[in-house]
């Protein structure tokens, strides 16, 4: 069965920047599945897995156009100190969740000058080239209460 829209894919991967660093990887736990033509992945590794079958490897260099996009500098804020709860883990690098209604981000902070934070909202990956590495584990036609909720149920999917 190729994988085409509204099929589930299962798939385990390993994620590099091109240098050649460890950024993710499922191995040693669940393989990744998601509904193809949902926009559940990135654009460019989606792209790259049409029309592949179950038990194909690929490796796949992703530019950040296709992947979680440039960066965006007004994406990249000062707030003031005093709206951290915790303001003893506020140090650069740290990553904190952020959620707007139905939108949940990660602010990444930049720098802590005094009471001010400047974080950067843009996803840790954005402006990044991605190198996966893919093996497709499974392909299957995806049950319509998936296709109703928009993600996988089961196995690698996502959980209510």
């Amino acid at each position: 069965m190729k994988i085409e829209e509204k099929k589930v894919v299962t798939f385990h991967y390993t994620l590099k920047n091109p240098q050649g660093d460890l950024l993710d990887t499922s191995d040693g736990g669940e393989p990744l599945a998601y509904i193809h033509g949902m926009r559940n992945i990135i654009a460019g590794l989606e792209a790259a897995l049409e029309g592949k079958e179950a038990g194909e490897k690929l490796s796949v260099t992703i530019h950040p156009q296709d992947a979680y996009g440039m960066m965006d500098e007004e994406l990249i804020k000062a707030v003031p100190l005093s709206q951290f709860p915790e303001k003893d883990a506020v140090k650069p690098g740290a990553q904190f969740q952020l959620s707007s209604g139905t939108e949940v981000r990660i602010a990444t902070v930049v720098k802590v000058e005094n009471e001010e934070v400047t974080i950067d909202l843009n996803h840790p990956l954005a402006g990044q080239t991605l190198c996966f590495d893919v093996e497709i584990v499974g392909v299957r036609d995806a049950a319509q209460e998936e296709l109703d909720h928009g993600h996988v149920h089961g196995p690698g999917g996502h959980h209510h």
